[in-house]
């Protein structure tokens, strides 16, 4: 029998370590190492296996690849479809992440129930039972949603020769082992060897393949850097538990764009699919209140109204003033009250600021610049901003306000929604109708226009 020994391993590149320092040998990651245990000789007939399965490749002309293998199919959940560009690939592996209790289990439930032909969910951490109980409420029970309750990965390949599903769902590749691998489940050795196994076979088999992963409590999927190197789509489903909202982003996926925004609604039938995201985001918007201003934004093609809030509060003491960001980017939020410093004269550097916007959507790009500024000057001033104006626009260092991509489009958005009025960059186009359009080519014109006191 193998001699089992604790060695410090890698998280990033897997590489094991005989005892712990800060940093790795092999990739230089900081921290990165965690305990694991393996044999004194380690067998790799596991992955050595796996591979003898998949036929040796030939060089091909490209204008000969069949790319008609290569089309997605439907999963008929629309805001999924949204950002996995059309749907699940043949052949890719899908990462899924997402904080415990978020709905994870129960979107990709309900994915399998909508998913045509045969489908397999092989549940490592709940019993059937539980997972019955939840497809009842779901209305999921169909006779070709085959479930399997297992953690051995040979157990879960053989069931995939029996059932010969059309998509495979496995929550969660943490649970899942190879008694080959010589680990303990959830460990860089079994995550790694698994999750190499599991993209041969969805490769070999043109089967697309789902799995859960866990995150850390930094927000990060759990486990090694190479599970998400080696898998085609990861995706992040994000929200408040306490919240209905939900929101799905792809941050990889070889198969389209990474900026799509896919929209949920947790109800008591399960995850629905929120067509008017703008409406929903601006519901519960009070108007007159100083710091409140609306951003009209691009998540893909998909134009959204989502209100920025900014408060400001006063301190005294030494103690240096807080600065708090959620939905925006900090080091833009502190680029923002530098300029505000310099070109507009307007101070904070005695002030807490406190940057939030509303519904969990994070606001990544430069054209929500100006709003927050306007919002900060808003917030400081105690001056609310007129009730049916929107604000778009970039800040450079020097005080200027420049373009944002596709204004047209955010502006119409704006418009359906009963808005009047946008301040926007001074070489914006004139072809928008139903709102009336102040053009700013600085930060203290956009202020003037804005009846902001200076």
């Amino acid at each position: 029998m193998a001699k089992i020994r604790l060695v410090h391993r890698c998280t990033e590149c897997g590489t094991a370590h005989p005892k712990w320092s800060g940093k790795c040998l092999t990739c230089d990651a900081w921290n990165s190492l965690v305990e694991d245990f393996e044999g004194g000789d380690e067998p790799i007939t596991s992955l050595a296996a796996g591979m003898a399965l998949v036929p040796a490749g030939e060089p091909t002309q490209i204008g000969k690849v069949d790319a008609s293998v290569g089309h997605p199919r439907l999963t008929n959940i629309e805001e999924l479809d949204r950002v996995l560009g059309g749907g699940l690939v043949p052949g890719s592996v899908t990462l899924l992440g997402g904080e415990p209790g978020i709905g994870k289990s129960t979107l990709l439930l309900q994915l399998l129930a909508n998913m045509s032909g045969t489908t397999l969910y092989v549940t490592a951490e709940e019993s059937a039972q539980q997972v019955r109980m939840r497809a009842e409420r779901l209305g999921a029970l169909r006779d070709d949603l085959w479930l399997l309750p297992e953690m051995s990965l040979p157990h879960i390949i053989t069931a995939i020769n029996t059932v010969r599903p059309s998509l495979v769902v496995i929550d969660s590749i943490q649970m899942i082992a190879d008694p080959d691998l010589g680990s303990t489940p959830g460990s860089v050795v079994q995550v790694r060897g698994c999750a190499h196994r599991l993209v041969q076979e969805a490769k070999r088999r043109h089967l697309p393949i789902v799995l859960v992963g866990h995150v850390t409590k930094e927000g990060g999927l759990a486990g090694p850097r190479v599970l998400e190197h080696v898998v085609d789509t990861v995706l992040s489903f994000e929200g408040e538990r306490h919240h209905a909202l939900r929101l799905l982003r792809a941050s990889k996926h070889r198969y389209g764009p990474t900026n799509e925004l896919g929209l949920f609604e947790m109800t008591e039938q399960g995850l629905v699919g929120v067509p008017d995201a703008s409406q929903l985001f601006l519901a519960d918007r009070r108007t007159g209140v100083p710091g409140s201003v609306v951003v009209p934004t691009l998540e893909g093609q998909r134009p959204l109204l989502v209100e920025l809030q900014a408060l400001t509060n006063a301190v005294s003491g030494g103690a240096p003033p807080r600065r708090s960001a959620q939905g925006v980017d900090p080091g833009r939020l502190s680029m923002l009250l530098a300029v505000l410093e310099r070109r507009a004269r307007v101070s904070l550097s005695s002030h807490e600021v406190y940057a939030s916007v509303v519904g969990g959507v994070r606001l990544t790009e430069p054209g929500a610049d100006l709003a927050l500024c306007l919002a900060l000057v808003s917030a400081i001033t105690n001056t609310p901003l007129p009730a049916d104006l929107v604000v778009v626009g970039e800040v450079g260092l020097a005080g200027e306000v420049r373009q944002a991509a596709q204004i047209s489009r955010r502006l119409a958005e704006a418009s359906r929604l009963g808005f009047t009025r946008a301040i926007v960059p001074a070489n914006s186009p004139d072809d928008l109708r139903g709102i009336k359009l102040q053009r700013a080519s600085t930060l203290n014109e956009a202020l003037t226009l804005a009846g902001m006191p200076q």
